[in-house]
């Protein structure tokens, strides 16, 4: 279905791209230089293991307050405040901190997410990613990609107080590197990243799944930040990805970084990547993956 809606003219879709370039690296440089000594949980989302912070929710309000100033006319939904509807068939999906338990430890593997979708992003398989962009501001990159303009890897300049303009310049020479998804190895020599639920009952699951896959690829990476794991695919560091339990804000932007290096995202079955699975590869080691897990009951 997502691949029958209409998408913006190449230019917006550029335009968009470079907003959200510049709503990722600005909220990237807040969460990380802003970050407190004695950071707190203020409270939990589906279960006491899910966290969220009070940075969660100031990098969420200040990415709403710029899209108002730029974007009032579109809809908005973030993962913390819910969903903003807007009249221009563009939405923008926020994840404000992702990888946010990575953040709370201050381990380097946390990344904010910005994407703009057609469609709803409420409803599986009803919304697709036209613009978007991943930081990590801990490692100073972010990724990025525009529907049918391919995928980039560029660099964060952090220099405080500096404009949010100037923190990721896409237009010097030099300053995109793009992003092809590699060649893949067979499944016995793939590196394979994945996450786990915060949900007990379903992260037991995952658990048993995991260490079946682990038997059978050259080994098993969990970063933490499925944004980031997605990425990862494209640039190379990773050969394939799988998890169940996501929601549009964890991948919206990083899935479109994948499919636009070149890699194959979906559900199980040919459907369209989702809550109940997402599995991204290489074409040709996609579905290698694929039957692994669909063979062990991922995403059941």
């Amino acid at each position: 279905m997502s691949g029958d809606l209409p998408l913006p003219a190449a230019e917006e879709v550029a335009a968009l791209r470079r907003l959200a370039v510049r709503l990722a690296a600005e909220a990237g440089r807040y969460v990380m230089t802003e970050r407190p000594d004695d950071l707190s949980v203020s409270a939990t989302k589906t279960t006491a293991l899910d966290v969220v912070t009070r940075m969660d929710t100031g990098s969420e309000q200040l990415l709403r307050a710029r899209l108002a100033e730029h974007r009032p006319e579109d809809g908005v939904l973030g993962e913390e405040e819910g969903l903003r509807p807007g009249p221009s068939g563009l939405t923008w999906v926020l994840d404000p901190i992702d990888g946010t338990v990575n953040y709370l430890y201050d381990q380097p593997a946390y990344a904010v997410s910005v994407a703009v979708v057609v469609g709803d992003p409420t409803r599986a398989g009803a919304w697709q990613p036209v613009a978007g962009a991943v930081s990590n501001p801990r490692v100073g990159e972010v990724f990025h990609a525009g529907t049918g303009q391919g995928a980039g890897l560029s660099t964060m300049r952090l220099t405080a107080g500096a404009p949010a303009a100037e923190l990721v310049d896409l237009e010097q020479p030099g300053a995109v590197r793009p992003l092809r998804v590699a060649d893949p190895p067979a499944l016995a020599k793939a590196l394979v990243g994945t996450g786990f639920a915060y949900d007990r009952e379903r992260r037991e699951r995952q658990g048993q799944v995991a260490l079946e896959v682990l038997l059978r690829c050259r080994d098993l990476r969990r970063i933490g930040a499925a944004a980031l794991d997605l990425c990862a695919v494209a640039a190379g560091r990773l050969d394939a990805y799988y998890e169940w339990g996501l929601q549009p804000w964890d991948m919206a932007a990083g899935q479109l970084v994948c499919t636009e290096a070149g890699a194959i995202v979906t559900g199980r079955d040919g459907q369209p990547p989702g809550e109940a699975f997402v599995l991204a590869a290489h074409p040709r080691l996609h579905q290698e993956v694929h039957a692994l897990l669909a063979g062990l009951g991922a995403g059941l």
